[in-house]
């Protein structure tokens, strides 16, 4: 079945083939995994086998399964990446989440390609490029607001995706080389050392500390409920949950809560529908608050604003549980906001103001009796509960069904009876059996019998949605007879939907080919391969520099580039000062990040709201071969653009 309405996605995470069915199951449309290699997350790839029974099982639903194939590529991992991708392909794959453009340089299969968050895509001009090259779906920005959302989708008639909860990168994504800079692990190679989560002091041009050892670079959660409507008027099409390394609790729990928002304003909405079939009954409430997280924000979506930070902590603290009261040898008593159980685990900042956890084995009224005593809580202290127990517990059992809607028709043949099955997507099946026809002594008892034996689907996917009887009377039937073309008729349209599942078909580029938005590209746009520059070249950009992984900047650049702000944070930007008529007090002067003995210049481009995080490689990692080095007045601020020496 065909429809011009317009489709929406709930795209949710996978770490590995079960997450992922337990994902669909959870209502999700699409689910993103990583595959055998060359994703963006270590610690999270798949074998090709275990993929292809989650598409197995995601099809029955007309869901799709996308692969994050996100990370540059080596040229002689080019040929490994291409034979991959045809093992992909043959598993069932529906689309591949990809960074490096030399893949688009090679002899793929017929593979739908989505371009990766890590193309960083911010603005029109580039959405439309990606477009034009042949990505049917592309992952915008974190960072961009409302309005610009709307621009891009004015602008391109591809699918645009959005996250719309859990992590945040602190920089644009593909645009952080701090990683590869001081542990030799680069981002863009799946290796993140998460340097942003780390504690440092911010100093001012003067030197003067303005902030002491926090987790200065440490953003929030996202966290878009409130802006699904917004997002979807501004033209997003595909909701993406973040959380590829996320336990499975997290799964289920945040993509049922997205699922029945999504649900809800789909009911409002009759020109949209949603991108697969069957509706999801769930076992418990989804409270996206007891999943791990940092606190929520919606970063920028509804433009710049203060309280995007983690400054605090970069775990996860939990909700507010209770006071200390006294600490006893061997429990400690308090004053609780919310009921503890036995098992929750519970955090609190101690005298240093250090995030510190404990789990609790017993509760006895007022009394917890932790599996441990900490020795730095005091009475006054405030206790936070990260881990509910009882809810933790609800989601180790099943915790949803899902079910697509079937009409089922019983009626007469000549030889006997037919069972068939139309479900929602109008997919339909019919079985037959030869039997001999008696009638029945019990009119409206046989009829109650058969229509009861025949929508008995507990045991399938499916969900009986209407049951008509078209027989010339009423006839018995043993139930052994009723069940048996039951199931069969059930086996036969499980596998017809599969059948059925409509791949996507991937976009074919523009011809001519259409020009970069560039003549010139700098590190930044991370060319790891001779596959990628030809690909840049066949687009008209003549300079082409070498990405930072390469090693070819020892000099001083920018390691990371970000929205995020520390003078906005710190109530020094001059933006904002001009407000209260203090023009000119407050420069945008560099500002220094300290870790131990590693060293940060904080420099501050502010006709675009933006600030770089400037540094170079430490000694200690491998350096390659000095190569010719050029600038361009063009470049940003820290940026340097390195000719190719290949």
């Amino acid at each position: 079945m065909t429809s011009d309405r317009r489709i929406l996605e709930l795209l949710a995470p996978a770490k590995n083939a079960d997450f992922g069915i337990e994902a669909i199951n959870h209502g999700a449309d699409a689910v993103y995994i990583g595959g055998p290699s060359f994703g963006a997350r270590k610690g999270a790839d798949n074998d090709v086998a275990d993929i292809a029974r989650l598409t197995a099982h995601a099809h029955r639903f007309h869901a799709k399964v996308f692969v994050a194939f996100n990370t540059i590529l080596r040229d002689d991992e080019l040929e490994p990446a291409r034979h991959t991708i045809r093992q992909l392909y043959d598993a069932g794959v529906d689309a591949l989440i990809v960074q490096d453009m030399g893949l688009l340089e090679m002899d793929l299969p017929p593979i739908q390609l989505h371009a990766s968050t890590q193309t960083d895509i911010r603005d029109a001009a580039k959405a439309r490029f990606l477009q034009d090259v042949g990505f049917s779906q592309i992952v915008l920005a974190r960072e961009l607001t409302l309005e610009q959302i709307r621009d891009i989708a004015s602008n391109t008639s591809c699918s645009l995706e959005f996250f719309v909860h859990g992590a945040l990168c602190v920089a644009f994504s593909g645009q952080c080389f701090i990683s590869h800079a001081h542990t030799a692990r680069s981002a863009n190679r799946g290796e993140c050392s998460q340097a942003c989560r780390l504690p440092y002091t911010l100093t001012d041009a003067s030197g003067a500390v303005v902030a002491h050892d926090k987790h200065l670079l440490s953003m929030k959660d996202n966290d878009q409920s409130a802006n699904l409507r917004a997002l979807i008027d501004a033209g997003i099409s595909s909701f993406k949950i973040e959380g590829r390394l996320k336990d499975l609790a997290y799964v289920k729990n945040i993509t049922a809560h997205y699922r029945t928002l999504i649900d809800d304003i789909l009911d409002d909405l009759p020109a949209h529908r949603r991108a697969s079939s069957g509706r999801c009954t769930f076992f418990f409430t989804p409270l996206p608050e007891k999943s791990f997280n940092r606190g929520a924000t919606d970063y920028f979506v509804n433009g710049r604003q203060h309280g995007i930070e983690a400054f605090e902590a970069p775990g996860f603290v939990g909700e507010e549980a209770a006071t200390v009261t006294r600490i006893a040898a061997d429990h400690i008593e308090v004053a609780a906001l919310v009921d503890i159980h036995n098992g929750d685990g519970l955090s609190y900042f101690d005298s240093h103001r250090e995030l510190q956890g404990l789990r609790i084995n017993t509760v006895q009224g007022r009394q917890l009796f932790p599996n441990l005593m900490p020795d730095d809580l005091k009475a006054g202290m405030t206790l936070y509960r990260n881990r509910d127990q009882a809810f933790e517990r609800a989601l180790e059992k099943k915790s949803s069904e899902r079910r697509v809607a079937v009409d089922l028709r019983f009626a007469d043949t000549p030889e006997g009876f037919a069972l068939t099955l139309t479900d929602e997507d109008g997919c339909t099946v019919r079985s037959e059996i030869t039997h001999d026809k008696q009638p029945a002594r019990d009119a409206e008892r046989a009829r109650v019998g058969i229509r009861e034996a025949i929508a008995k689907l507990g045991n399938t996917m499916f969900e009986a949605r209407s049951v008509t009887l078209d027989t010339q009377q009423a006839w018995f039937l043993p139930a052994s007879v009723l069940n048996g073309l039951r199931r069969d008729a059930c086996e036969k349209l499980e596998t017809a939907r599969v059948k059925a599942h409509a791949r996507p078909q991937p976009l074919a580029p523009v011809e001519p080919p259409v020009p970069f938005t560039d003549t010139e590209l700098s590190y930044l746009a991370n060319v790891y391969n001779e596959k990628a520059r030809t690909f840049y070249r066949r687009h008209g950009v003549q300079l082409i520099a070498d990405a930072y992984e390469l090693n070819h900047e020892p000099g001083e650049v920018s390691l990371m580039i970000t929205k995020h702000c520390l003078r906005y944070s710190h109530n020094l930007c001059p933006k904002e000062l001009k407000d209260y008529d203090l023009r000119g007090m407050v420069k945008a002067e560099p500002m220094t990040l300290m870790n131990g003995n590693d060293r940060l210049t904080l420099r501050f481009d502010c006709k675009k709201c933006e600030m770089h995080v400037v540094g170079s490689l430490r000694k200690s990692v491998p350096q390659a071969p000095a190569i010719p080095v050029t600038f361009h007045r063009s470049a940003p601020a820290g940026v340097k653009v390195t000719r190719s020496a290949r």
